[in-house]
């Protein structure tokens, strides 16, 4: 989702006192890639095979061997944490495809169907209370496959959570049509949700003084406005900027998921003026807004599993308390889906698209066998955003057709744009749609240069969540649901 952005002439800044303190960091030239990643594996996988050096020469090193020597409990606690430990560092030490062969091996390792029979048998017979809950009790341990005993024994061995997490990610990209490989994921993800429940996770704030290598994964990990150079991040991390994220206690030094926020006076409607680098400096206890303006996920292993809701909501009760002049918090949002539905409608000859004064007007622009085929034209223009006589008589077309796409446009009972249904599922409102807020490359590819503005009423968060969940209800201001409904 990131940005294609050529680099600055600012990165050649001196970066923060953190950053210089890392010897190995040097002065980046893009986004942090794989390179801190490599690093990091680089040294769990030394840690690995020092422990996995304890483990008897004389044992098999076949994958399929190394996993039964982890099933069968032989010896005590460091024993099997030095086992898990080996067969993790034989996993790093595999290509791709010796990696997929050995989650294909690992996913064998599932129930026992003639174990599973035999103890249905027995619930089946049983007389009375105590052999059933016997019974069920066994048949609960007939059902729960091997592996997923052995995915319990990585987290025993350092950074074993993490490597889970990750042996998730490779599994979604190749499991496709898989049945065995499916299950496997399945699996995994069921110990995860449980694992990451977010009773477990801790909030912190991350500002300039954080870890280098923490500064380092906030520039790899943005996934909505592409952090471009060192100034970018210092000026994310202002004073009068905050940033969270969701940390697991068994992975300290790796966000799970973080948002930027900014602290401003009303609503914002532009991103580039929100990222300006060289704007001044705002009092944030002269805000009266806070505006989320990115949030991305860092771990692909953990996709499936939201934290996203309860992210925003417990940065709200942070910011509440911090600041008490802050009374309004909503986001800055793209509809990444819109030029992709408005497209489709255009070919599609859909004739409930405009009404017949914007097609006189698009005609008398751009001369076309329909107003329909006019928009396109004019939005096919490289710089339209540019051009004020293009742009200007577009905007209100724009917002109008964004509002239906919003609020009338589904993919079964939720919205069909992804980060409306994520915002709608959330507890926000739709309360207001911007035109030109995002006039990058991206933005206009994607959502036309159109934004919106999401309200997160702390009073009404909840019943706008059960609304959404339960029946598909979207909230809106009075001014987008007139819009919707095709009047300005």
């Amino acid at each position: 989702m990131s940005e294609t952005a050529t680099p600055g002439t600012d990165l050649i800044m001196v970066p923060p006192a953190s950053l210089v303190a890392s010897a190995s960091l040097g002065v980046p030239s893009a986004p942090a890639g794989p390179g801190l990643f490599d690093r990091a594996l680089r040294r769990i996988t030394g840690v690995w095979r020092d422990m996995a050096s304890s483990v008897s020469s004389t044992e098999d090193d076949g994958v399929e061997a190394q996993i039964r020597a982890c099933l069968s409990g032989r010896g005590g606690e460091v024993s099997a944490r030095n086992r898990a430990a080996k067969l993790a560092e034989t996993y790093a030490s595999l290509d791709q495809a010796g990696q997929r062969a050995f989650l294909r091996t690992l996913s064998d390792f599932d129930s026992d169907a003639t174990a599973i029979a035999a103890a249905y048998a027995k619930l089946q017979a049983a007389r009375d209370e105590a052999q059933s809950a016997a019974a069920k009790s066994a048949l609960r341990r007939a059902l729960e496959p091997p592996r997923v005993r052995l995915l319990t024994q990585f987290t025993t061995i350092p950074d074993g959570m993490k490597f889970i997490v990750e042996l998730r990610a490779t599994l979604l990209g190749i499991m496709k049509g898989d049945p065995h490989l499916t299950a496997l994921e399945a699996d995994m993800r069921n110990l995860l949700a449980n694992w990451f429940d977010v009773g477990f996770l801790e909030l912190k704030r991350i500002d300039w003084t954080s870890p280098a290598a923490l500064l380092e994964k906030l520039v790899g990990y943005e996934a909505v406005h592409q952090i471009r150079s060192w100034r970018d991040l210092k000026n994310r991390l202002d004073s009068d900027r905050r940033c969270y994220a969701f940390f697991h206690p068994r992975m300290p030094d790796e966000p799970l998921i973080f948002v930027e926020v900014a602290l401003v006076q009303g609503l914002a409607s532009s991103v580039q003026r929100l990222l300006d680098q060289k704007a001044p400096v705002q009092n944030p206890k002269e805000a009266d807004a806070a505006i989320f303006y990115s949030i991305s996920n860092c771990q692909r292993g953990l996709a499936g599993i939201s934290f996203g809701n309860f992210l925003i909501k417990r940065v709200v009760v942070e910011l509440s308390a911090e600041f008490a002049n802050i009374k309004t918090f909503a986001t800055l949002s793209p509809i990444p889906g819109f030029r992709r539905w408005l497209d489709k409608q255009i070919r599609e000859d859909d004739t409930t698209l405009l009404a017949e004064d914007e097609t006189k007007a698009l005609l008398a622009m751009e001369p076309a066998e329909s107003g329909a085929a006019a928009l396109a034209a004019l939005l096919s223009r490289r710089h339209w955003v540019r051009d004020a006589a293009v742009a200007k008589p577009l905007e209100p077309i724009l917002v109008r057709l964004g509002a239906r796409y919003l609020l009338a446009e589904s993919n079964g009972k939720r919205a069909a744009d992804p980060v409306a249904h994520f915002h709608l599922s959330n507890g926000a409102r739709v309360e207001r749609i911007i035109a030109l807020a995002d006039t990058s490359e991206k933005g206009v590819k994607e959502s036309a240069a159109l934004m919106v503005n999401y309200l997160y009423a702390p009073d009404k968060i909840e019943s706008n969540h059960e609304e959404y969940a339960g029946e598909g209800k979207r909230q809106a201001s009075a001014m987008v649901r007139k819009l919707a409904r095709g009047r300005a």
